[in-house]
């Protein structure tokens, strides 16, 4: 039916411009601010008559005007100073205007403005310009992203982020609406490398933290779709840091039908790692090179091109760590010594290819077919030799601080030769007609993904000569000599995948408006995913209803809700022993989402103040358990989930002129795994045995313990995030810039993959970064004519200052083992302050 009435609109259209054709012609354009940028949103009509057109997001705009008599014609925004023309055309004539707006007299704020076409959907749009401010130790695009409402991160290394309650691989990321992933092997933020979202490219952003339409894909968390610029003239920009640097091009010849913005990065780390606890030769190369390119055939339709080739490299050779931690009753230091070396290897190439067609002002077809191809590579061959000493903690003794005694010592070997080929080739088709009261969206895509696995990982470990595990005996048998060495860990695995997945949506969005002026809009869709892998089936009905009273104080209430199916990709599908669970069930998550904003003026500036709550019910879910950033799955559907919280966030010019904004977030989330439970053992004595401290451990009576609900991996129940800009009055061009995060503690436990024992918490991350920068050159530089700066629009430096409050942040733990099987936690903190130089031209 959706293809029938699809065609019957087309038909329709395209008759009744045949049929008027004669008496009309043709008023087109583009719409510009004095920047040069485009307009989306402007509307144009003529007066005396219905109807009328919308410009795009690129400012094009096309609307048939009466032929043969005087007209005037009218471009509003509400951003913007309105204009008018007056003139008269012939019998199909063409008239080609371009339009410049003036900015409107009473000022909005411009993060407030560009959320405006948004407001009544669940996506929020983020201004891109604030980027390259926020201080940041990757340069990754993501940073902004991490300052969002219902957006966690604990880890100021990856470009990962967690969602109200869900992992890294439930978050959607879109350029120009295609898919991007996320690398597989990837196992510490210290090998992650570059992003592939290219921060100089960006024109608009936009992001959902829940609730989202059916416009995008099967994933349970989040959604971010990007769109890169198309460029009007000439620009560039040149960046270089203690980091590294990035240099990007753009431009447009003079017919503008030919547009290209190009970019190249280069990355490392090294200087930041270098404040880690482990000391060695850290030798990390992220790089890549990105070009986007359009041309407009006609002045309906246009060809584009998306390219990328990245290659992250991670070669570390440590030498030794010493860790410091416990408490001031037990203060305990770990030595490590190491031999051997690690080598990751990332590289990616991506390339597609769009056609897009607009046969009249109303209608826009798009056919997009990319490719995607990733080559990784995980070596390492590490011996660490480790001591746990106990410290002197007699404040009188002159040995204060130094070692009183050794606790243990021992060693461990982890070997890998891990190596993966992944591709996906992806075709899709979207489609949008505009219609007086709403629009009609739909899509159609075809995919086809292959996976080529290589899987040789284990761990030994040695406490004190003694491998561990040792070899369990039955009570009173000897042990048998030489004793078979067990290792502690061990994975080994091949695998080839080939699959296939069949997706399509189809969305309706009604405005309207009742009697007395209050504005109402429904969007409702369905999203149906067939995966021919386990011939799943699942349809994914979604509904968004916003309600904008005509209030004296602009309050607009949103209702979300959908289902929201999640079918597994690779990682989901394997074990921790590197087996293929194929029948794998899609993961599902209903989300609840009630929402109310809030456009205020203060101290006479614009402010927008956003509350949402939201409750998610998740069925069929598939355990995991995170290690940095490595996520790995039990590849079973046993566990049912929730997550339930309210977020709230408050943005606008708590400076003068500049953006700032706060992010409050309150959650809980838990899992109930179906099947799991535990055995308590008591010995004869009735005391409970505890492996390595009771002396007895002759059982004589156990308890049978079903867990039921329990944390998950991310359930942090508070998070709180700040992004704020200032400058000195009297000096504008000194300006401040600073981040700030607080998550409370994450779960954890032992290594035993056992979900139930991680109930522990990571003490709470706390970071401060902050930026400092100088304009030399700005808009309002006057320069002389022979000046050879004067080509450059903006040259400014910059002081970054990372971990401000010098903060041990922990991101998870190194478990040692005594020959007892006793077990110590030893924090892996994360970077210490660190200064960073920055420079950044703009031409």
């Amino acid at each position: 039916m959706q293809i029938k009435h699809f065609i019957l609109l087309l038909i329709t259209s395209l008759s009744a411009h045949f049929l008027n054709a004669q008496d009309l012609a043709l008023f087109k354009g583009k719409i510009l601010d004095e920047e040069n940028k485009s307009i989306e949103g402007a509307t144009i009509a003529v007066e005396g008559e219905k109807g009328g057109a919308i410009s795009d997001r690129k400012g094009y705009f096309s609307l048939d005007v009466p032929a043969g008599k005087e007209i005037i014609v009218s471009i509003t925004h509400l951003s913007f100073q309105a204009k008018q023309y007056k003139f008269t055309l012939e019998k199909n004539e063409i008239k080609n205007l371009k339009v410049v707006l003036k900015a409107s007299t009473y000022e909005l704020n411009p993060v407030e403005i560009g959320e405006e076409k948004t407001r009544t959907n669940s996506m929020e749009k983020i201004d891109p310009k604030n980027i390259q401010f926020i201080p940041s130790a990757t340069g990754n695009f993501e940073d902004i992203i991490k300052t969002q409402m219902g957006v966690s991160s604990n880890n100021e290394l990856t470009s990962q982020y967690n969602v109200r309650g869900g992992n890294f691989d439930e978050n959607l990321v879109y350029v120009n609406d295609i898919q991007i992933y996320r690398p597989f092997l990837i196992r510490s933020g210290n090998q992650e490398g570059l992003s592939f979202i290219n921060s100089d490219l960006v024109d608009d952003i936009e992001f959902s933290a829940g609730g989202f339409s059916a416009r995008y894909g099967d994933k349970m968390s989040s959604v971010l779709a990007v769109k890169y610029k198309e460029p009007e003239e000439f620009a560039g920009s040149f960046t270089a840091s203690l980091l590294g640097g990035s240099v990007h091009v753009e431009g447009s010849p003079k017919n503008h039908r030919f547009k290209f913005i190009s970019g190249i990065r280069y990355h490392s780390n090294q200087y930041v790692l270098g404040s880690l606890d482990t000391d060695g030769d850290y030798k990390p190369q992220f790089a890549d090179v990105q070009t986007y390119m359009t041309y407009d055939i006609s002045e309906k339709w246009q060809i584009g091109f998306l390219g990328n080739y990245a290659r992250n490299k991670y070669n570390f050779i440590p030498e030794d760590r010493e860790t410091n931690f416990g408490t001031i009753q037990q203060a305990l230091r770990l030595t490590i010594f190491f031999e051997g070396q690690e080598v990751t290897d990332f590289e990616t190439y991506f390339g597609a290819i769009s056609n897009t067609y607009r046969p009249n002002e109303k209608l826009k077809l798009t056919l997009t077919t990319s490719a995607f191809r990733s080559f990784e590579t995980e070596t390492f061959d590490i011996l660490g030799q480790y001591f746990i000493d106990e410290l002197e903690r007699d404040l009188s003794s002159s040995n204060f601080g130094d070692v009183a005694f050794n606790r243990g010592i021992g060693s461990y070997l982890n070997h890998a030769r891990n190596y993966l080929d992944a591709t996906v080739l992806n075709a899709q088709h979207r489609g949008e007609y505009l219609r007086e009261n709403g629009k009609i969206e739909w899509g159609a895509t075809f995919q086809h993904e292959k996976i080529i696995d290589q899987l040789n990982e284990w761990d030994l470990i040695d406490s004190a000569g003694y491998s561990i595990p040792q070899p369990k005996l039955s009570p009173g048998q000897k042990p048998v000599y030489p004793i078979e060495l067990a290792l502690f860990n061990s994975f080994r695995a091949k695998n080839t995948l080939s699959s296939n997945r069949v997706m399509g949506y189809g969305l309706r969005t009604f405005n309207w408006d009742d009697k007395k002026n209050t504005a109402y809009t429904f969007t409702g869709g369905i999203r149906v995913n067939h995966w021919d892998l386990n011939q799943e089936t699942v349809f994914s009905p979604r509904l968004n209803f916003t309600i904008k009273p005509d209030w004296e104080k602009d309050f607009l209430f949103r209702i979300s809700s959908g289902v929201y199916y999640q079918p597994a990709f690779y990682r989901e599908l394997r074990n921790f022993d590197g087996a293929l669970n194929k029948q794998i069930k899609a993961q599902r998550s209903i989300h609840y989402v009630v929402a109310a904003d809030y456009n205020f003026r203060a101290w006479k500036r614009p402010f927008k103040f956003v509350g949402e709550a939201y409750y998610k019910k998740m069925d069929n879910i598939i355990p995991y358990e995170i290690d940095n950033v490595r996520i790995r799955y039990y590849a079973t559907n046993n566990a049912e989930a929730y997550a339930v919280g309210a977020d709230f966030k408050i943005n606008g010019e708590f400076v003068k002129g500049v953006d700032s904004w706060i992010n409050i977030g309150v959650m809980s989330v838990q899992e109930d795994i179906k099947d799991d439970y535990y055995y308590t053992y008591y010995n004869d004595e009735g005391a409970k045995i505890i492996p390595g401290f009771t002396r007895n451990n002759t059982v004589t009576d156990s308890i049978k313990t079903e867990p039921g609900s329990i944390p998950r991996p991310t359930d942090q129940r508070i998070n709180f995030s700040l992004f704020f800009q200032d400058y000195l009055p009297s000096y504008p061009s000194y300006k401040l810039h600073m981040t700030f995060h607080y998550g409370s503690g994450l779960p954890f436990g032992p290594p035993s993959n056992e979900r139930y024992k991680d109930t522990l918490r990571i003490p709470a991350y706390i970071r401060v970064d902050i930026g400092i920068s100088k304009e030399l050159i700005g808009e309002k530089t006057k320069l002389s004519p022979k000046n050879p700066l004067r080509h450059f629009k903006s040259v400014w430096v910059g002081l970054d200052v990372f971990n401000l409050l010098q903060r041990n942040n922990t991101l998870s733990y190194l478990w040692v083992t005594d020959v007892t099987n006793r077990q110590y936690a030893v924090p892996n903190f994360l970077t210490s302050r660190q200064v960073n130089l920055k420079l950044q031209v703009k031409f």
